[in-house]
């Protein structure tokens, strides 16, 4: 709606009236109504994936194969699989009795939790703009999507999107910067799906507090890799490699720090590094002539920049990588060692490619390092030793767990996704996107008989008896 900066305080009013007044239309929907409105997106986003490719291109240089990876794939596959499932989500679900029920049937509806606010990230603004667009819809939300205005020529692309497809009472958009979002923040939504960074996280749960709004917050963190000597290290590094420097590293599941065993850990410096110059080239001109996006802003590339420095300027050990044209929003693929958790690159999510190394000799030394920060989104453990592995997510918490693999848990539809504590409230993707915007409402029925009946008033010795008899065999 809004295509300026400033917040429109009248069109967000209007907008979100309109929606208020059809949202009980929206809730009584069929799914074939819901399925069909879904279709629609899945077809729109196949028959622009150019529109697309060129708008994430001219937001940060992402290359097209990544696009239609991270993106066009992404969130086609997450709509295909919703309509093929959304008749079964949809069903009533039935309970088991229990013995003091047994004369009554009890099942569980999901139903739409009413006008839904979606706050969009930068680094991958097409894709989780529309999964959870996507999800709200079939759940028979209303929704309003705030777009990230760090990514404009998305953020465009997405407003006409929904322009094409959709009334305003039913989805909108409004653009602009974090005035536009606080703006909306004051509005008494039913949910807001908000996905970023951990601070704003706090700002985007005080505001739903209010109006004690439900939230599903899509966070991040530093996410670990641990490697193991026992793992295959060629298989680890090539895995790292691409999933490390996938977006420039703008990735929130992105490995942001790596804990390596001394006794492989040279071994595996010198194989990452070799993986990095295949994949991106050996040198900076190199890489600025492969598919390799660029830093979303001048404002990250300087924070990224500073990190660097400070750290190296602390005894950090320069790996690989390291060169940086600020001008272009540039940064090689970077790995620095002789890092500790003192260190300025490991106070923060680096969310960027910058990735330190830091040696381990016990998978008890690698929990303890892990547990000193907050819970990650993610945990990645390259290991054959079983035992190892039940070490180390034993005594450790994460939103989700890949082993021998990256970023693959993001990918499987029926698994939820989400962090923990810092790193995320609630889960999405898939059933989970649904339930995110759906709340249960239970539904008991008597029968004609209600043994309850017989412990009404007044009470008599007998009746004492009986309720006492409850207490002690069943309760």
């Amino acid at each position: 709606m809004n295509e300026s900066n400033q917040p429109n305080p009248q069109e967000i009013d209007r907008i979100f009236t309109l929606q208020k007044q059809n949202q009980k239309k929206l809730a009584s929907s069929s799914v074939q109504e819901r399925k069909a409105k879904l279709k629609k997106m899945h077809q729109w986003i196949f028959d622009h994936q150019q529109d697309i490719r060129q708008a994430l291109y001219d937001d940060f240089h992402k290359p097209y194969e990544e696009t239609d990876l991270t993106e066009i794939f992404i969130a086609l596959a997450e709509i295909k699989h919703t309509i093929r499932h959304l008749h079964q989500w949809v069903k009533p679900r039935k309970v088991r009795k229990t013995f003091t029920f047994l004369t009554t049937g009890a099942w569980i509806r999901y139903e739409p939790r009413g006008l839904a606010l979606i706050i969009s990230p930068w680094n991958f603004p097409f894709h989780i703009s529309v999964v959870p667009m996507a999800s709200a819809i079939a759940a028979g939300n209303a929704v309003i999507l705030k777009p990230s205005e760090f990514a404009p020529h998305t953020s465009a692309l997405l407003n006409r999107l929904v322009r094409e497809l959709f009334p305003e009472n039913e989805v909108a958009v409004f653009e602009g910067d974090y005035r536009v979002a606080q703006a909306l923040l004051q509005k008494p939504f039913d949910h807001i799906f908000f996905t970023g960074s951990t601070r704003v996280g706090k700002i985007v749960m005080e505001a739903a507090a209010k109006h004690l709004a439900s939230v599903t917050l899509e966070l991040g963190g530093k996410s670990p890799v641990v490697v193991d000597k026992s793992a295959n290290l060629h298989d680890a590094a090539r895995k790292i490699a691409f999933g490390k420097y996938l977006n420039s590293g703008q990735t929130c599941i992105a490995p942001d720090y790596l804990l390596v065993h001394q006794a492989v850990r040279r071994e595996f410096e010198a194989l990452l590094k070799n993986e990095i110059a295949r994949m991106f080239g050996a040198d900076a001109e190199q890489t600025k002539q492969a598919a390799y996006a660029r830093i979303i802003s001048p404002q990250h590339q300087e924070r990224l920049q500073r990190l660097l420095n400070e750290s190296l300027d602390k005894g950090a050990e320069l790996v690989a990588g390291g060169q940086a044209e600020a001008e272009e929003r540039f940064m090689t693929p970077t790995v620095v060692g002789n890092i500790s958790l003192e260190s300025p690159l490991m106070r923060e999510e680096i969310f960027g490619p910058i990735l330190p190394i830091i040696s381990f000799e016990s998978a008890r030394q690698a929990t303890e390092l892990i547990n000193q920060l907050d819970k990650p989104l993610a945990l990645y453990i390259f290991s054959k030793d079983k035992r190892f592995i039940k070490q180390i997510t034993d005594h450790t918490a994460s939103g989700g767990v890949c082993i021998n693999d990256l970023m693959i848990q993001y990918l499987h539809l029926n698994l939820p996704f989400g962090g923990v504590n810092q790193s995320g409230w609630g889960t999405a993707h898939g059933f989970y996107g649904f339930k995110a915007f759906s709340y249960e409402r239970s539904f008991v029925k008597q029968g004609k008989i209600s043994p309850l009946t017989f412990l009404y008033p007044p009470y008599s010795q007998t009746k004492r008896k009986l309720i006492q008899w409850l207490i002690r065999w069943l309760a």
